[in-house]
Parts: C-alpha cells; structure tokens; sequence
C-alpha cells in the first residue's frame, strides 16, 4: 500500500510517500517483490548519488480538510492510510504556531506492531504532548486480543459523539476491504448509542454526514 502527504511548514513544496513493502516468499519457494515499492526502495539518495523519480499528482477533491480551521476533525488511519493525516496535522499544526485558532484534531492510528509498525510515532507522539492531536492507538497483536481501530473508537464513543455535534468530519484512508467497513459500522454504531438514535436514524445520520462532505474516504483494496 502506498500513501501520500503533501507536506505543510518547512517543505511546502515536497511529497512524502508512505509505502510498505511488498516483499516475500510463495508456497513454490520463489521471492515476489513489489514493483513499485521495491523499485523505490533502491532509490535511496546518497552522498554519491541522486535519484529522480517521475511522478504524477492528481489532487484529491474528494479528501481535504474543512474550509475553516476551527472545525473539529476526526482521522482513522491504520498502517499506510495514515500518509494524508500527515499533512492535515501539519498544516493545522502550523496554523496554530501562527496563532490561529484551530479545532480539535483526533487522529485513530493502528497497527500490527508498536515496536515495528507504528509509522512516524515520535512525531505524532510529539504532537499530542504539544496539544496539537488527540492521539489514539490500537496495536492488534501486542494484546492477547486483537484490537483495531474501530474498537478504539468504540471505547471513544462519547467523545466522538461530541465532536460530530460539533461539527467535525470524519475522514477514513486505508483498507476498503475490511477495515473501512468496519470503522463505517462503529461510526453508525456510536451515533446510534451515544445520539441515543434508532437504527435506521443513525444510518441516516451517517448518510447525511456523507452528502453534505463531512464524511469522506480514500480508501482501496
């Protein structure tokens, strides 16, 4: 999987690429190897030499942050679907730093391993001490029961509660095929029980949100 953030702040001009690699052994005992991210791989810069990589850039209309900066946002974002939180968090992190005034910004992160997963960990640790993000974490097999995302935000309910009656939107970037899925029904799940909504309310609710663009995803399989 491959994410990208267009960075905020000190490189407005350069993209990051988040990207795991592809790489491992068949049933037949051949290596497979992505073609894209094992290609990348060797194009890491040195003092000796320098890559150029071409690339194409379609902006996403679809995925992007609130018009006003004091909207609350919500971010789930396991593995490499965290890549465009990145640069949301920063950009809001330097609009605070100039002084504005900036909502809350609520970042969900999973992943397999805290020790061997947990993309970009010192920074994003680093802006929840500052009080940039509310950071929330689930490391499914660190725990004698697998936890994700969508069992974090369950235990988070009422605060996300609280922040779509602010306003927030909610954005999801990852894995189509089952975790997006299941982040969708939490988030049904959460305004059915803390909206204190029948079923078919908080479904309706939920598609509100994604017609008027407070709910939006990036999601692939």
């Amino acid at each position: 999987a491959v994410g990208i953030n267009a960075e905020y702040g000190e490189r407005p001009k350069s993209i990051h690429v988040c990207a795991a690699l592809v790489k491992y052994t068949t049933n037949s005992g051949r290596q497979a190897e992505g073609v894209c991210t094992s290609w990348l791989q060797k194009m890491l810069p040195t003092e000796m030499d320098e890559f150029s990589v071409p690339i194409f850039v379609r902006r996403n209309q679809g995925f992007r942050l609130p018009r006003k900066a004091i909207t609350p946002i919500i971010m789930v974002g396991p593995g490499t679907g965290l890549a465009p939180f990145r640069g949301f968090i920063q950009h809001r992190a330097a609009l605070k730093a100039e002084g504005k005034e900036v909502g809350e910004n609520a970042l969900f992160f999973g992943c397999r391993h805290q020790d061997k997963d947990f993309l970009y960990a010192d920074e994003l640790y680093q802006y929840a001490d500052e009080g940039t993000i509310q950071l929330f974490t689930a490391f499914s097999r660190d725990t004698e029961k697998k936890v994700y995302v969508q069992h974090t935000m369950e235990d988070n309910g009422h605060y996300i509660w609280d922040l779509l009656e602010q306003g927030a939107h909610f954005y999801v970037c990852g894995d189509a095929r089952n975790m997006a899925r299941d982040v969708h029904q939490q988030l049904i799940d959460i305004v059915q029980l803390h909206g204190k909504k029948e079923r078919k309310d908080a479904e309706a609710y939920v598609v509100s949100m994604e017609n008027s663009f407070r709910y939006q995803k990036d999601v692939w399989s």
